[in-house]
Parts: C-alpha cells; structure tokens; sequence
C-alpha cells in the first residue's frame, strides 16, 4: 500500500511528487496521458512564470518532469475512473479494471479548455489561438483580437486585452450577453473593444499563425470574414473530477477546497486546476502541489499512518 497516490501529472501533480519524496513519503502518480506536464505541454509560450522568461510550455514541463524524475519519483500510466474508501485507507480505480490501495491521495487530473472544435483551431492553437488572456495577452500588444464567448470571463478578458490591444472584438453566438450588467457596462466604455452579437465561428484561418476567422452572421444569414492576429477563446472549462463524484460534492464541477487542498474526506487531497479557486495558473498549480503534500502529511502523521524515514 502506497502511502500517497498523485492523480495527474501537470504543474501541480508533478510539484506534489517533488515534495512528497523529499518528506519521504511512499509515492505513485498516475498519468493517463502518454507525457507528464498537462495543459501547458500545448503552451507555445510562457512568459510569466517565475525565472522562466520566454520559454515553451513544453520545454518547462519537461524541466518539472525531470526534477521530479532525478528524485526517482515512480510513475505509471492509467486513467482513473473513481475512488473508494476503505478501511485502511483508500482504492483507487483504474480504467483497465486494476485497482491500486493507497493510504492517501491527492487529484491533480486538472480542468481543460472547452473548445469551440472548429476547423483551425487545433492546427493554430498556440500561434494565434489561446485559451488564456492573462497568459498571452502581453504577446499581443498593439494588434488586433478576438474573444470567444458571452460570460463574466470572456469579458474581464476582453476588457483585460483592451489595456494592451488596438482591438478587440467580442464575439457571441447570441444577441444577450451572461456577464453580469456591471461587466456588461465596463464594456460599453471601453472604446478599443466592439461587441459581435449573432456570430458563431465557423473557423480560423491562417498559414503559420492566425490571420482571420470565419463567421455566420445569424442575424442574417450570412457569412463574415474577421481579420485578426490572435483568438482568445473563453468559452468555458471541463473540469476533470468526474471520477471522483461519488465521493465528493462538486461545485460546478470543481472539487470544493481552501488553500489548504483538503477535501470533504479525510485523506483526499486536491490541487491545482480541479480545485476551486480564482485563478488558475501554473505558479498557482505549484503551490497548490505544495500544500496538498504538507496536509498529506500533517494528516498521515497524525494517523500515524507513516512510520518509515528516509
């Protein structure tokens, strides 16, 4: 029986492996993907995590996967479909039909991007396409945007994009926004940004990066060309907590927690983007790693569920 299993291998997995080895805690992380570093392996860009200025996001996962790696952290591939309390501690379930006993567990499986899943959009994402204003907006400064999407997130980005953009153009599929009447109203007075109501992307076009989107103007019928340099899509998130429903009672979706990353149950651990918070970045991911393995710990030391040293 392990006395930790990390679901998930993204930032907050992988910083969770990291310091639950150096408190010498008998661990496995779980990956149901066939390479570590999770949403940020698609990054092209990351320009605003700490001493890492201007690297890709696939080059800073697999620096993250190395650390952990040199520190002999074990990891297996499998995809979690749910989990279970048991007497001594908890199972964790497999896809595959295996089932692995753990004294404790953290979940890392994060929250995905919906995706408006039009043509262009995979081939450009990462050269134009973003799913993360505060992430890449500084990349486009002075050009021309557009943002996907009729919620309270579509227009704080938007709004966000607007302090360092020519232009930015919202676009909604429908004529009624869902933001809230204040953010509604920053808009409106926010002279760079201009409302597209009635149009839904049919796709997004370019050679080596985003040139201009294609859209049905419903309204009329018709279709409209856009030219843009960038697409923030803001749509929504999907995160990946399903497995974990029977146990827990989610909130939107998200696995309820404080700062702390402990659960509704003893023993279960959350971090990084499945979890409930405001912001969901990498270096929010790290410390979330972090503070899931010192209540991991603080609740098997109690337990005394960890006798052995390294």
């Amino acid at each position: 029986m392990y006395d930790l299993v990390i679901v998930g291998s993204g930032p907050a997995g992988l910083s969770a492996a990291v310091y639950a080895k150096r408190a010498c805690l008998d661990l496995l992380v779980l990956e149901k993907e066939m390479m570590a570093g999770g949403q940020i392996v698609y990054t092209e860009e990351v320009d605003n995590y700490l001493g890492f200025p201007g690297t890709s996001g696939f080059d800073l996962a697999q620096q993250f996967e190395k650390h952990a790696r040199e520190l002999d952290v074990p990891f297996a591939e499998g995809e979690v479909t749910g989990v279970e309390k048991t007497e001594e501690g908890w199972q964790v379930q497999l896809e595959s039909g295996e089932s692995i006993e753990t004294k404790s567990i953290i979940l890392a499986s994060g929250a995905m991007h919906r995706k408006l899943g039009v043509p262009g959009e995979k081939e450009l994402a990462g050269a134009g396409v973003s799913y993360c204003a505060t992430c890449d907006g500084a990349f486009f400064k002075d050009k021309v945007v557009a943002v996907v999407g009729g919620g309270d997130v579509a227009i704080e980005d938007a709004l966000y994009l607007a302090k360092m953009c020519k232009q930015v153009y919202l676009v909604h599929r429908r004529q009624g926004l869902r933001a809230t009447q204040v953010l509604q109203e920053q808009m409106k007075n926010t002279p760079n940004i201009t409302f597209l109501p009635d149009r839904e992307v049919k796709s997004i076009i370019g050679e080596q990066k985003v040139e201009k989107i294609e859209l049905n103007n419903k309204a009329e019928n018709a279709p409209e060309e856009l030219a843009v340099d960038g697409v923030f899509v803001a749509i929504g998130m999907e995160p990946q907590a399903a497995a974990y429903a029977n146990m827990l009672t989610l909130e939107g979706g998200y696995v309820p927690a404080g700062e702390d990353c402990t659960t509704q149950q003893p023993g279960l651990f959350v971090a990084g983007d499945v979890r409930t918070k405001k912001l969901r970045q990498i270096v929010t991911a790290v410390a979330d790693g972090a503070n899931a393995v010192a209540s991991a710990v603080d609740y098997l030391t109690k337990r005394k569920k960890v006798v052995e040293t390294c």
